[in-house]
């Protein structure tokens, strides 16, 4: 039974993942490869059959394909990413949390997370 559970949550991760990327094709704010990908790991775990579907669909494929393939994730994706990020946990680190020594651990995610997005390949 935990299984089965286990498997709609991935699936229901899937498609909420899917659909944000496709968003993401059209709202230039919301990057798109990382939805898919996580789209395509929760697919690859709990359904084949819409794994290959995603994999196989003409726009949203070619996301995922880029990424493994060691083509990289787009410039604009990356700096979107890398906006959102910091807009976001700037006011959490502001506005939200009033310890110091959080606000430093805050900000020293926040930037590994930068540098780890910027040292993904970039594809031109």
């Amino acid at each position: 039974m935990a299984q089965g559970v286990l498997r709609i949550l991935l699936i229901t991760g899937g498609t909420i993942s899917t659909i944000l990327g496709v968003v993401g094709i059209i709202l230039p704010l919301l990057p798109t490869t990382p939805f898919l990908l996580l789209a395509a790991y929760c697919y690859a775990r709990s359904s084949d059959t819409l794994y290959r579907r995603l994999l196989e669909t003409k726009w949203l494929g070619t996301y995922i394909e880029n990424f493994r393939s060691g083509k990289g994730i787009p410039l604009v994706t990356k700096w979107i990413a890398v906006l959102i990020l910091w807009v976001s946990s700037f006011y959490s680190i502001v506005y939200i949390v009033p310890l110091m020594i959080i606000q430093l651990l805050l900000f020293s995610v926040v930037a590994y997370i930068t540098y780890y997005i910027f040292s993904l390949k970039t594809n031109r």
